[in-house]
């Protein structure tokens, strides 16, 4: 390796010239975590490691995600991937189940695949009450990652979210607009930082009636009944599946959707325009928010200094056919 690329992985890492070189070398006196550092520095600048210490390698990228059976995560997966492969990279997807791979798990699998970055959508940064020492380990190896949608405070990564005040700003102001005075809300865990965003936008409206739930249909379904035998006349939910267990929540109760009860969703994921009645909901601009994320991923992968700032993208509120005025 040239003296300029010996110095760049010093930097990179933080370390000496020498200690560099003995890890190249393969000579004692270094530390497990000095090695994995600068390991991880040679995948992450695009240098070849030295034949003895190489196994396979490509210009990796993990893409892990929280699950597929919600439309706008293969959706994502779609823009993400397709980012990558322009930039020559080649993606790696993680799908987190339950009682399945843990995020961390999926962690060390990427980083024994020497990956040179990592995208992470609908992550555990999203809840305040998870673990995230996996996250202070990729921080301290250096590894260049990119975070979407809302994290706590004290991950220093560079961001791509969608505006949640922005978004509840728009379903409540057209529920307003047809006459609707009692509203319900089905957000997320109290803890998931996306729906504590959506919760304070949602007092600064007005307020609302609020129920929490788990992110999937039935989810939607046994918060929105609470909310239905409560009166509320229009519901504004936090993810599209959410919003289909709310349909299907009034229907049980005898109800119809948009007569008696108006939904609205989040994320405009695939098939909504399929839906019985197609969902009024709020358009998560995934391609932008795609591109954005795999753009910072590439310039911290070249070396270029990225800010571990959050980058808003703005919704747009989609009206069709499960939102009327209130009777």
């Amino acid at each position: 390796m040239t003296q300029r690329r010996l110095a760049e992985v010093a930097a990179k890492v933080g370390v000496s010239e020498a200690t560099v070189s003995r890890v190249l070398n393969g000579k004692p006196g270094v530390s497990d975590a000095t090695r994995s550092a600068v390991l991880t520095a040679l995948d992450v600048l695009g240098y070849e490691r030295p034949t003895q210490l190489r196994g396979e390698r490509a210009r990796l990228v993990g893409l892990v995600l929280p699950e597929l059976q919600n439309p706008i995560f293969p959706a994502f997966a779609d823009v993400v991937g397709n980012a990558l492969a322009q930039r020559g990279f080649t993606p790696v997807l993680c799908t987190r189940t339950a009682g399945g791979v843990t995020e961390a798990e999926y962690l060390e699998l990427l980083l024994e695949q020497h990956v040179s970055g990592i995208v992470f959508a609908g992550g555990l940064y999203a809840q305040k009450d998870a673990s995230h020492g996996h996250y202070q380990q990729m921080m301290s190896r250096k590894l260049p990652a990119v975070l979407v949608n809302a994290a706590i405070d004290d991950l220093a990564f560079p961001r791509v979210s969608c505006d949640d005040a922005v978004a509840v700003e728009q379903a409540y102001g057209h529920l307003t607009s047809l006459g609707h005075k009692r509203i319900g809300a089905v957000l997320g865990p109290p803890d998931h930082v996306p729906s504590q965003r959506k919760l304070e936008a949602l007092t600064k409206c007005g307020g609302a009636d609020v129920e929490h739930a788990m992110f999937s249909l039935e989810g939607g379904q046994a918060a929105a009944t609470k909310l239905v035998q409560r009166g509320v006349t229009a519901i504004i939910c936090a993810s599209d599946p959410l919003a289909l267990g709310a349909i299907r929540a009034v229907r049980r109760a005898g109800l119809d959707v948009p007569k008696d009860v108006s939904i609205i969703g989040y994320d405009d994921s695939a098939f909504m325009t399929c839906t019985d009645p197609p969902l009024t909901t709020v358009r998560q601009p995934i391609e932008a928010m795609g591109r954005a994320a795999v753009e910072l991923l590439a310039n911290q992968i070249s070396g270029n200094a990225v800010a571990p700032d959050e980058l808003l993208f703005e919704p747009e509120l989609v009206v069709r056919a499960s939102s009327a005025p209130v009777r």
